[in-house]
């Protein structure tokens, strides 16, 4: 793959997160829906991939938190949901 196609990959990955970031601000996207988590998730593994060509450990290490965070909130939701609690969408 080349430069181009990494660095879009990352963008479609901030897109993701900035674009659930500003639902949830503006009230269409509740924390608490599993779409928000997930989203976060997949927002922050692209741009985990777009270091594969141009490697930054300050943008890794923030990613991968933001990925760890993502997975904790969507077990969460999955327990709550198990539980008849709702949550999360």
């Amino acid at each position: 793959m080349g430069a181009a196609l990494y660095a879009g990959i990352g963008f479609i990955g901030v897109a993701l997160v900035l674009g659930v970031y500003f639902a949830n601000q503006r009230g269409r996207l509740s924390a608490e829906n599993w779409r928000f988590p997930a989203a976060n998730l997949l927002g922050s593994c692209l741009i985990l991939v777009s270091l594969i060509d141009r490697w930054n450990l300050p943008s890794f290490v923030i990613n991968l938190c933001w990925a760890a965070i993502s997975v904790l909130g969507l077990v969460n939701g999955a327990r709550a949901r198990a539980r008849g609690e709702g949550g999360r969408g």
